[in-house]
């Protein structure tokens, strides 16, 4: 039976991916940061799936859980490792603050970082495991390769992603581990959902407030419109098993949308994005 590691398996994307995995004869192990949602996933999912409670930023919990993926493995390679778990910060670069950003990269980077150490030995680095090699699936988003105004935090954790993984597919070829890109478009997943939730009181005397509506207004349309989980968990299935993976998988609700962004000029779509935002100067 294949096994794979799946982080931020609660929710969204990682709930689907854990579902269909498990549907197609996988042994699942999904990271969650509460009790709460490991008792739940482990009724739902069944014998078959096994919660591994760790936050992806704390690296002691996350090589203890290694520890006992390992122990489970019984001398097996993992199949496959899913960096999935994320968070979208909102706010102007002038303005966001620092910590922001730092919370930011190290949940979307650093924790990426952590996990990848901790279960990379797993996937066949360790030369004492037997079994096929595994594979990595990072996953990124449309955002990883373009930059939106008001979540530029988001932005940069994103391309930071899409670097990592060209370099580190490279990196692993040394011990014939592969490591494939998944960029979804907008998703209807909680991490839009929340932004209902996100305080933008702090910037009431903002010139950016008005703006910041906008886009949460937008982001909650996002979480409603966008693709179902069960859509991107489909491409994750096909880059852990397909014979021929792509290096990247590039997924969106509307294709000739995000095709008009990659061949319009860059001064072009500026000028359509701070309108659609009203972020333009005044006349």
């Amino acid at each position: 039976m294949k096994s794979v590691v799946i982080t931020g398996a609660s929710t969204g994307i990682g709930w689907a991916t854990a579902k269909l995995l498990l549907a197609r004869g996988f042994r699942v192990f999904g990271s969650v940061r509460k009790q709460a949602d490991a008792d739940r996933l482990k009724g739902e999912f069944g014998a078959n799936f096994t919660p591994l409670i760790f936050d992806v930023t704390d690296e002691a919990a996350v090589l203890a859980a290694a520890r006992e993926v390992r122990n489970a493995l019984d001398g097996e390679t993992l199949s496959g490792l899913v960096n999935n778990a994320g968070i979208a910060v909102a706010g102007p670069v002038l303005e966001l603050a620092a910590d922001e950003f730092r919370r930011q990269l190290d949940v979307n980077v650093i924790g990426p970082i952590i996990a990848t150490q901790a279960f990379g030995p797993l996937l066949g680095s360790d030369p004492s495991l037997k079994g096929p090699k595994g594979r990595i699936v990072m996953i990124s988003s449309v955002a990883g390769k373009n930059g939106n105004p008001l979540t530029s935090a988001y932005s940069a954790s994103k391309h930071a992603i899409e670097g990592l993984s060209e370099s580190l597919r490279r990196e692993l070829m040394l011990f014939g581990i592969d490591v494939i890109i998944v960029a979804p478009g907008a998703v209807k997943t909680p991490i839009w959902s929340k932004a209902e939730e996100v305080d933008i009181s702090a910037y009431q005397n903002s010139p950016y407030f008005p703006a910041l509506k906008g886009m949460r207004k937008y982001m909650l349309k996002l979480g409603e419109t966008g693709l179902p989980a069960e859509k991107i968990a489909e491409r994750i299935a096909e880059a852990l098993t397909s014979a021929n993976p792509r290096v990247r998988y590039q997924i969106t609700p509307d294709s000739m949308r995000y095709l008009m962004m990659a061949i319009l000029p860059k001064r072009m779509l500026d000028r359509i994005i701070a309108k659609r935002l009203r972020l333009m100067p005044p006349a």
